[in-house]
């Protein structure tokens, strides 16, 4: 009996992620309904009556309920190696299927890209490596402008897996760590090893801000004008969460109005962005591809953590990765 098949736009991107190890392996261990990737569920309904496991990755397709129940109604459960499910969990979820998600393996290297930008950001690498080579006697003056890691205030907006990672990792730098959420309690935030702090003051007081926000409609441009106006000389902002939670034009006009404020950016809004508003071009802007999560090898860890993940389910063993109807509703 076939018990699996992978849904996807297109098999290229599961050869990248899953690796020809990992396809292999899920065809011995649980057998293939289809030797490459399914995006049209009636064209293969006669292959996927039995199916029990669905794989996917980056390139999910949508389907809605009735294809679901209709095409795949063995299905148990969906086991997507990357990190967010809204845009294809809810009709699985309505139709009694479970969902499975390696957000956690794919926030590792998002936690390493943070905490390495604001460790940086605090040592003031993004600003005086620029002004090095063009004035390097006033860089060595500038140096003295940031505080260093020790006693340093690092602000992290939003409370989530990253974020939770983020403070941990940051315990080792004598760093004091700020916290601030649009649904966790205080208690929460102290539980993640954080100060519980107002989004405003936050953006007045801290040296570094790193968003991490989920993606939500209440998030929508939620650091503006006021935000990025009370940032003080030499402070930094980090976005390794989501490129529309900010206002990119207010953002632009404080970088202009001091030249010592930086903006690191690895999410814009669109992608990719638009160059014409100015904000990408000025010198105190860091500009990187979305190249936070994880790429290179970095992506069979997530194939990896799936993988474990369905036999742990087949097996009536202890699953780590689930997504719930009620934990959708609070992410990107």
């Amino acid at each position: 009996m076939k018990k699996a098949v992978f849904l996807n736009d297109n098999f290229d991107t599961v050869r990248r992620v899953y690796g020809e190890y990992y396809i292999r392996y899920i065809d011995e261990k649980f057998g293939l309904a289809e030797k490459s990737a399914v995006k049209d569920l009636a064209a293969c309904a006669n292959k996927l009556q039995d199916c029990r496991y669905a794989f996917s990755t980056w390139g999910m397709p949508v389907y809605s309920e009735e294809e679901i129940r209709k095409y795949l109604p063995s299905l148990k459960a969906v086991f997507y190696a990357a990190g967010a499910v809204k845009s294809f969990a809810a009709p699985f979820l309505n139709a009694g299927v479970r969902i499975f998600s390696a957000r956690d393996a794919n926030a590792l290297p998002v936690i390493e890209t943070a905490v390495s930008q604001i460790l940086l950001a605090n040592k003031g690498f993004y600003f005086l490596s620029g002004l090095a080579k063009t004035d390097y006697r006033k860089a060595v003056k500038e140096r003295e402008s940031f505080k260093g890691n020790y006693g340093a205030e690092v602000g992290l907006v939003g409370l989530g897996t990253i974020s939770r990672g983020v403070a941990e990792r940051l315990k080792s730098h004598d760093v004091k760590v700020y916290m601030y959420s649009t649904y966790a309690t205080d208690e929460e935030i102290a539980a993640a090893g954080a100060i519980p702090l107002a989004l405003d003051e936050m953006f007045a007081r801290c040296d570094v801000i790193s968003n991490h926000l989920a993606d939500t409609p209440d998030t929508v441009k939620i650091m503006g004008k006021k935000q990025f106006g009370l940032m003080k000389p030499y402070s930094t902002f980090i976005n390794t969460g989501r490129g529309a939670q900010v206002d990119e034009c207010a953002l632009r006009e404080k970088l202009i109005a001091d030249p010592t404020v930086t903006a690191v950016l690895d999410v814009t809004y669109p992608e990719p962005p638009d160059f014409s508003n100015g904000l990408f071009s000025l010198p105190n802007t860091v500009l990187t591809p979305h190249s936070a999560g994880s790429s290179g090898q970095e992506v069979h860890r997530m194939a990896e953590y799936m993988v474990r993940e369905c036999e742990n389910f087949a097996s009536g063993g202890e699953t780590k990765y689930e997504i719930t109807k009620e934990m959708l509703s609070k992410m990107a």
